[in-house]
């Protein structure tokens, strides 16, 4: 049984786990070295503190994925808008965990006030971008060659879904 619950600073060392995998071995993510456990754990604590949830889908004491809604900007203006992230360990996918995973970070989201949820996706993701279809997010543009990872230029779309 997969039960959802809000992450923990101790849960770091598995989040890392999950995450790092998609730094050394994809361009998912933009970040090129790994991350360490402690500096997870403050990342976590950064988004705990900053009122926003930061959940974990966890399954026999085994964390499988992670999702999590960070400041979209820090002016005041942009208070109800948030971006999402999401990651599963590999064995995970394929499974709904995702969707899952982000209708349960939503509906925290809704109730807590905000309005809009901004996703970026680094092209090509075809999970992703499928994930954030079927999730009601609709694409509102790209930017070209942004980053640049594994020697390679790389595109990144971005996705918003209104939560009211």
């Amino acid at each position: 049984m997969t039960t959802i619950r809000s992450a923990h600073p101790a849960d770091a060392a598995a989040i890392a786990a999950i995450y790092n995998h998609y730094v050394a071995t994809t361009t998912i993510t933009f970040e090129e070295a790994e991350v360490g456990i402690d500096d997870m754990a403050s990342r976590i604590a950064k988004v705990i503190s900053s009122k926003l949830p930061w959940l974990v889908l966890e399954q026999e004491g085994n964390i499988l994925g992670y999702a999590y809604a960070s400041k979209w900007k820090e002016r005041s203006a942009y208070r109800f808008s948030v971006e999402s992230s999401i990651y599963l360990h590999q064995a995970a996918r394929g499974k709904g965990l995702a969707r899952r995973l982000y209708q349960h970070l939503f509906n925290l989201l809704r109730q807590s006030g905000v309005h809009l949820v901004i996703g970026g996706v680094a092209l090509p993701n075809e999970a992703s971008v499928g994930l954030h279809e079927k999730m009601g997010f609709q694409p509102v543009g790209a930017f070209k060659e942004v980053g640049r990872k594994f020697g390679r230029w790389i595109d990144v779309s971005y996705w918003q879904l209104r939560l009211e």
